[in-house]
């Protein structure tokens, strides 16, 4: 996987921003930083977030040391500085997918998903739902809850297990 892709991958799934703002950052955004604040694109409000650890050792790791600040991070290869089009990070991850060989169990994935996986694995490890609101900036817990895929569905599946297990 080239470096642009995987850290297309590795900040998708760490930041839990939509495609949107994550395309438009610049090197000199992010190299060397610890944390950033962006203006969502969609509500034009602020959001500042701290990178983890895995971001930051791929910012380094993929982010060549003679990239200049005002280049894209994930800058075309057409040879203008121009970021790459969602259509673009849309192939990019389903070639992935593709290659890693998990394409056919769980579909399309769209430049979303990424977001979306970000709050899934946040809430399934404890986050609470009230936080996860705040960062998708969502007008309320039932939108958050659809949005990460917690649905009836899901809600059903949990009663089930307790119910087996109480039965024991």
């Amino acid at each position: 996987m080239h470096g642009r892709d995987l850290l297309l991958f590795v900040f998708g799934i760490n930041s839990g921003l939509r495609i949107s703002d994550i395309l438009k950052l610049k090197v000199g955004d992010v190299r060397g930083k610890d944390s950033i604040l962006v203006r969502e694109q969609k509500t034009s409000k602020s959001k500042r977030f701290i990178f983890n650890k895995s971001i930051k050792d791929a910012v380094k790791q993929c982010i060549p040391t003679s990239a200049g600040d005002d280049e894209y991070v994930f800058k075309s290869r057409k040879g203008d500085n121009k970021p790459i089009t969602r259509v673009a990070a849309y192939r990019i991850l389903n070639d992935a997918a593709e290659r890693a060989g998990v394409a056919d169990n769980i579909g399309p994935i769209g430049t979303h998903s990424m977001r979306k996986a970000f709050g899934f694995h946040a809430y399934k490890n404890g986050t609470d739902l009230v936080w996860l609101q705040s960062i998708f900036n969502h007008s309320s817990q039932a939108v958050t809850l659809k949005y990460i895929g917690i649905n009836q569905e899901r809600i059903d599946e949990v009663y089930g297990i307790l119910i087996c297990n109480m039965q024991r």
